[in-house]
């Protein structure tokens, strides 16, 4: 069964952990990647770009339009996510509690109820 663990943050949390920290969360980050992805539970881990950088798509009417930034108004945005493969909701939600960032911030675990059928 697949569940997808989405962290939300924006820049300004990014920004507050000390650049001493950085090279350790992201140690502590591969070693959560590695451990999962030998199990075949981790499918895909990625962190995104912040909210700066997102586009929100709209076609109305067949018009495309383009605006910057995510569609929702708030101080927060998924900042990274993981596809898991598990046996269980339990399972997930144990493996969402490993990742390292959850120690900081919210982790939440969605399940995945259709895919396009190209996965694995």
């Amino acid at each position: 069964m697949k569940f997808m663990a989405i962290i939300y943050g924006n820049k300004d949390l990014w920004e507050s952990f000390p650049a001493e920290d950085w090279p350790k969360a992201i140690a502590d980050q591969n070693a959560f990647n590695a451990r999962y992805t030998k199990t075949g539970e981790l499918i895909l881990a990625y962190g995104l770009g912040d909210e700066l950088t997102a586009r929100t798509v709209k076609v109305r009417d067949g018009e495309r339009t383009v605006t910057d930034g995510p569609y929702v108004e708030a101080k927060e945005f998924a900042s990274s996510i993981y596809v898991l493969d598990c046996e269980n909701e339990a399972r997930a939600i144990t493996i969402a509690a490993d990742i390292p960032f959850a120690a900081f911030r919210a982790v939440e675990v969605w399940p995945v109820l259709h895919s396009t059928g190209h996965d694995s």
